[in-house]
């Protein structure tokens, strides 16, 4: 596949905000769905398990951790096997080790061999799927790019809701092997989706434009790095990254206990699991509205500040969900966790894309992924301790809401004092100069055209132009360094 990032969008190529985008959106709306419902959905398949290699439920229940572990915890790879080959080609081959995994599982003789292929080749499958369609997405969208991500992330709720009953129905008419080989065939629609995503291609007045430079104008490009770790050196990355392993302590703990919450108040296993049903109902709807507000004018450059009041909705949701003594309390609670938590979903890579931009976004999403894989292994266990330790939920959840609340608040706070430059009034400036640019450097080419009146010069608007995008490329560059300098002097 030859050089670095073979799909990378050319330099000052806009995003085309629709078009094609729209196929790759509905690729990773897919790939979404796949990736953080499917280890949820495996465990519909959890008692015949116990039942055929007579293991506990602890033992089950570590597929789903080596699934959410691989899918977290693969990311750095993830980030130099796509800036070494493209998106494309990891994703179909990613699509045939979900496939792969879940295939040879269903011919499994002991839970280790579950746990090698469910847990590990399916979920480095799902991971070479994921984080790849989150880069397409930021290429592929702009102006547009919080409704798309709000839309892409919807796959998640309704993938649960389509993926859990389905493995049941496969469940009760072909057991669980039938169930895992069947379910792998499903998984090869991640080979699809990974076939949509096209690399951008510039347009061909850009093409006629570069072939114009002469060879000796034309500078030598350095070589993407397969990992940048320059992006540590962003201040505002290490503000969110700390941020987001904070949230992940608690995010995720309410959907795991709230069944059991509901259980140990004397109801029912199936009332009790209609709570999840009712959750992910709210966050299918909650994840493209926020999706369509964060994109308005107003919203668009404080998509970070929003994202802190999801995070303090979905903290205090858990502190007072932690009093609920009834069904009714926890209907409530299900209703307000689904809401800020489809918001949370909806903006999180979002503010990831916007705080270090889409050059750096391939190797950014695979790092912050390994800094919360490891929360992700801290959180729901740890939450699973204290329970054992005091046999009360109302802590389990007091715990979760903190932590969510303190990430929220390091996030807020960390960006006020800490980032002083606003985005949009930065790519104003960066459009004016551009603008500017452009306009002297076609006006050298007239007056040079009226210095050699009567000489034949065919490529001399072609010149003009190449002046004016080299023109327009040194005021960026002074316009960069200066906001650098600002930004380091202002902090």
């Amino acid at each position: 596949m030859g050089g670095a990032v073979v799909d990378d969008a050319p330099p000052g190529m806009k995003a085309p905000d629709g078009g094609w985008g729209w196929a790759v959106l509905a690729g990773g709306f897919v790939i979404t769905g796949f990736s953080y419902a499917f280890p949820k959905a495996v465990s519909v398949f959890f008692k015949e398990l116990i039942l055929e290699f007579d293991v506990g439920y602890s033992d089950t229940a570590l597929i789903s951790s080596i699934l959410l572990a691989m899918l977290y915890g693969s990311g750095p790879l993830c980030s130099v096997l796509v800036n070494r080959f493209g998106c494309r080609p990891v994703m179909m081959v990613g699509g045939l080790f979900a496939s792969l995994g879940m295939i040879l599982a269903s011919f499994a003789t002991s839970i280790i061999h579950i746990y090698l292929c469910t847990g590990v080749i399916t979920g480095l499958g799902l991971a070479l799927n994921f984080q790849p369609s989150l880069i397409m997405l930021n290429r592929y969208f702009s102006e547009k790019r919080p409704l798309a991500n709000g839309l892409a992330a919807a796959g998640s709720p309704v993938a649960l809701c389509c993926l859990s009953p389905l493995g049941q129905v496969l469940q009760y008419h072909y057991g669980w092997r039938g169930g895992f080989l069947i379910l792998g065939g499903l998984l090869l629609n991640c080979c699809a989706c990974g076939a949509l995503m096209r690399p951008l291609l510039p347009p061909k007045k850009a093409e006629n434009l570069e072939e114009s430079i002469p060879t000796e104008e034309k500078k030598i490009q350095p070589k993407k790095k397969l990992l940048d770790f320059s992006v540590f050196k962003d201040r505002g990355f290490i503000i969110y990254t700390l941020a987001a392993s904070i949230m992940v302590l608690g995010l995720f703990v309410p959907p795991v206990f709230v069944v059991s919450y509901a259980k140990s108040l004397g109801y029912e296993d199936t009332k009790s699991a209609l709570l999840l049903t009712i959750l992910g109902f709210v966050d299918m709807f909650a994840r493209p509205i926020c999706g369509l507000i964060a994109g308005t004018k107003w919203v668009r450059p404080r998509t970070v500040y929003v994202l802190s009041f999801a995070m303090i909705f979905n903290g205090c949701t858990d502190l007072i969900g932690s009093q609920a003594k009834d069904y009714g309390g926890l209907v409530i609670f299900c209703i307000f966790f689904g809401m800020s938590y489809g918001m949370v979903g909806a903006l999180q890579f979002e503010v990831l894309m916007a705080v270090v931009g889409t050059e750096k976004f391939s190797s950014a999403i695979g790092l912050v992924l390994l800094v919360e894989a490891i929360a992700v292994l801290v959180g729901p266990p740890g939450a699973g301790r204290l329970l054992d330790y005091t046999n009360v939920y109302m802590y389990v959840f007091l715990l979760a809401g903190c932590e969510v609340t303190l990430s929220a608040i390091v996030l807020a706070l960390g960006n006020f004092f800490c980032i002083k430059i606003k985005h949009g009034e930065t790519e104003a400036k960066l459009e004016m100069a551009v603008n500017a640019a452009e306009k002297e450097g076609l006006n050298r080419g007239v007056e040079e055209e009226e210095d050699h009146d009567g000489e034949e010069e065919p490529k001399g608007k072609d010149n003009g132009k190449v002046r004016a995008l080299k023109a327009g490329e040194e005021e960026i560059t002074v316009m960069e360094t200066g906001e650098k300098e600002e930004e380091n002097t202002s902090i």
